[in-house]
């Protein structure tokens, strides 16, 4: 191993950038133990011009899209609305993200283990009140944070080297809690944004857009019950994106986000456009086509009314949407579990039993209305069918409705929307639930699109253990999951298993379960469900997605888990993999020319990934600088390089440069900061009482294999077919806590890979992928 010197200076005036953290949760008997103590500069790119606001406007009142001027987007790659831009522009939910990553950090235990509810793990700290659980660096927006309750307020966000403090008003005294608490600022962090336990039942969630131009740090000044997760995006300054409105902490978000926000459960979506009603009959035993719709067009709208006496008998209804005469549809799922919620089962006799901003059940007097807005575009045709349930023993009659408005766009710039069921059964024990994995579906090995969302029953018999399950996402073949959570209902919106109690809100929510197994009022009641809305925080991906769920803290519970993951996706790739070095291999590093000086002979490192098996792989260390070459796309839009890493080294940074790989010398342009906070080695902090200083554990986790990754300017790859390589180490020399000396580091090196964003081969006549891997 390289041998580094000891006296390393702390650089106090370093913001760095870390990869995904993972967690864990306590026993149940924990957590209700904490439910009773707790009681956004850029310059808009051309193409993007204020036609897209006057869309935006008017989509939002309530009018057709297709009535406002054109987005202005005649060749890919489309342009991306981030921050508030995303949800005053939800109909451009189906787009393609292109040059843009979503990564989810969190406070989850990196031993692999749910020690104290994935509370309180922290990288690193500066003090006792800055205990530090997100570090990235480079731009981006920071989309969305969770919270158990106020634990670990005041909160510091510090934005560009800028501190900025957040806290929520229980934080005075927090051993007597409000009720009518709220986030402080409030002006500037306002529901439904900005929501708060009492609301959410158990937690505090922060959907509030904060833009970063090259660094952004999360710290707790409290450390007892310190959950948390984190959504964010990166990408390179040359994006094709709409700049984030800057985030000042003085003026309130636009209030137009908040009053549309605040209209789930209304009809959200145009009302001047196409519209088909119809009164039909659902026979025992039977299919029956709602629609057929002839493309392109976007459906806009797409409601059901039932019979309120047969509701709860149609939950397992199936609605089938056929895209396009593609032989598999896209969307079958459970009528209930689509529409969010498990089963059409209202225990407390509410109007809505799901009130969220994509989908919404309604309860009248005598029918039970089901709405769902998301955007599903399609080019030729749509088959939207509905298949009886088992249980239904006599026809019954139902109403349904669908409003569309013409698709104007490249097929290239959506993807079709899918509805991803799977029964899970009770699972393997010591294996995730999948979810999706987009491999294979409807006979496509690629897809591009984006994640956003999820909906899912996780007991039958109200055994709220198996909420201790992490959520974990894999994107675009990788190894490290670019996601990792801290735990199941706070995936939903809530905290402390939501206190048994019910709420549904515009993006989380657990519409239906009775409090414990004693209040169950029959087996329906038992019956518990979540869901999760992606919109702003969505998780794009550029070749195929795998979504994964933990049931229990340590895959351990055996309840049946029914799952949907909504997504969308072309079926054919956006993100193509060009070129890898393999460190180590001298046939590798000659063809890719690789130059280390520094470095150390190569080396056997023996361990694993965050999940998998040991294996051994070779590595080098340097405190140098690294050249290589490494192939691309001429047609690219940006690259993607993603590196395999020794994570046993703290806080990687490095100075990346790019130049021609074909010319003779190179021309040196900076590319930016490639970091990673943090190590295997982090502590843990879980004092005894509420207002008690930090109690810090050390920790070190075996499994020290990682991928992260960085994104290069389109400027200076566009029309290159090799790009020159260099990173220059550059130490940060941080400790772990204060009182401890610098650790050693270095950067570490085991493969490098180049992923190229190209326009998806797709042929709408057929809708079918023109990949060239992908026939």
């Amino acid at each position: 191993m390289l041998n580094l010197p000891k006296n390393q200076q702390r650089q106090t005036a370093l913001r760095v950038c870390t990869s995904p953290e993972q967690t864990t949760k306590p026993d149940r008997n924990l957590r209700l133990r904490f439910a009773v103590i707790a009681g956004l500069g850029a310059i808009l790119l051309a193409q993007a011009s204020k036609s897209e606001a006057q869309n935006a406007d008017t989509t939002y009142s309530g009018k057709s899209s297709a009535a406002a001027a054109d987005y202005a987007t005649p060749s890919w790659p489309p342009i991306t609305p981030l921050g508030l831009d995303a949800y005053l522009q939800w109909a451009r939910w189906p787009y393609q993200r292109v040059g843009i990553r979503g990564y989810m950090h969190s406070t989850y235990d990196r031993g692999g283990l749910n020690r104290t509810a994935d509370a309180s793990h922290f990288l690193y700290s500066e003090g006792p009140n800055f205990n530090v659980a997100l570090d990235i660096m480079g731009r981006g927006v920071l989309h969305f944070v969770r919270t158990n309750r106020w634990h670990g307020s005041p909160w510091h966000y510090e934005v560009d080297s800028i501190d900025h403090v957040l806290r929520e008003t229980s934080t005075a005294d927090p051993h007597h809690p409000s009720p009518d608490s709220r986030y402080d600022p409030p002006k500037i962090f306002p529901p439904p944004l900005a929501l708060t336990w009492p609301t959410t039942k158990g937690s505090d969630l922060n959907w509030v857009p904060i833009p970063f131009e090259r660094s952004l740090r999360l710290a707790y000044e409290r450390t007892f019950y310190g959950t948390g997760y984190y959504i964010f995006h990166h990408f390179a300054d040359d994006a094709p994106v709409s700049p984030p409105r800057p985030l000042d902490w003085l003026t309130p978000p636009d209030s137009r986000v908040l009053q549309l926000i605040g209209r789930s459960g209304d009809d959200i979506a145009p009302t001047d456009i196409a519209r088909e009603t119809k009164r039909v009959t659902l026979e025992p035993g039977r299919s029956l086509r709602l629609f057929q719709l002839a493309g392109p067009v976007t459906i806009r709208a797409l409601k059901l009314s039932l019979p309120r006496d047969r509701a709860l008998t149609l939950s397992g209804a199936h609605l089938r949407i056929t895209w396009d005469d593609r032989e598999l549809p896209s969307i079958d799922a459970p009528l209930a579990l689509f529409f969010g919620a498990g089963l059409l089962y209202n225990r407390n006799n509410v109007e809505y039993l799901v009130k969220a901003f994509p989908v919404n059940i309604r309860y009248a007097e005598e029918a039970v209305h089901l709405a769902s807005y998301f955007p599903m575009p399609f080019f030729r045709s749509a088959s939207i069918e509905l298949i009886s349930p088992s249980a239904l023993e006599h026809p019954v009659i139902l109403e349904a409705e669908v409003r569309y408005e013409p698709f104007e766009h490249q097929p290239s710039t959506v993807g079709y929307f899918h509805a991803t069921y799977r029964d899970q059964g009770a699972g393997v024990p010591g294996t995730d639930h999948v979810l999706l994995d987009t491999r294979g579906v409807e006979g496509s090995e690629n897809w591009s699109g984006s994640f956003i969302g999820t909906s899912f029953t996780f007991t039958d018999n109200a055994e709220l253990r198996t909420l201790e399950g992490d959520p974990r996402f894999f994107f675009d073949d990788a190894r490290s999951p670019q996601a990792h959570g801290t735990g199941t209902e706070e995936w939903g919106g809530g905290g402390d298993y939501w206190g048994g109690q019910t709420m549904t809100l515009p993006f989380v929510g657990h519409p239906i379960g009775a409090p414990t197994p004693a209040d169950a009022r029959d087996t329906s009641d038992l019956v518990h469900s979540a869901y999760r809305f992606l919109l702003a925080d969505l998780f794009p991906f550029g070749k195929n997605a795998r979504i994964q769920l933990e049931h229990g803290g340590l895959n351990d519970m055996s309840e049946r888990y029914r799952t949907v993951a909504y997504w969308y996706g072309l079926p054919a790739a956006s993100l193509v993999k060009s070129d890898e070095l393999r460190i180590g291999d001298a046939a590798s590093e000659s063809a890719h020319n690789y130059h280390s000086p520094d470095a150390t002979p190569a080396q056997v490192l023996t361990s694993s990934y965050e999940f998998g098996q040991e294996e051994a792989q070779l590595v080098r260390y340097t405190r140098g600088t690294s050249e290589f070459t490494l192939a691309i796309r001429s047609d690219n839009q940006g690259v993607m390089l993603r590196r395999t890493l020794d994570y046993g080294m703290p806080d990687q940074k490095a100075l990346v440069w790019v130049a021609d790989g074909a010319a003779s010398e190179p021309i040196w342009e900076k590319a930016g900061i490639w970091y990673l906070a943090g190590s295997t080695t982090f502590y843990h902090s879980f004092p005894m009482g509420e207002l008690d200083p930090p109690s810090p554990a050390i920790l070190t986790s075996t499994r020290r294999f990682r991928e992260d990754e960085f994104l290069l300017p389109r400027r200076l790859t566009r029309g290159r077919k090799l790009v020159r390589i260099r990173v220059t180490f550059e130490r940060v020399g941080r400790p772990l806590l204060p009182a401890l000396p610098p650790p050693h580091s270095a950067w570490s090196e085991i493969r490098y890979a180049a992923y190229c964003w190209v326009e998806p081969q797709f042929d709408p006549t057929t809708s079918q992928s023109m990949d060239a891997d992908n026939p």
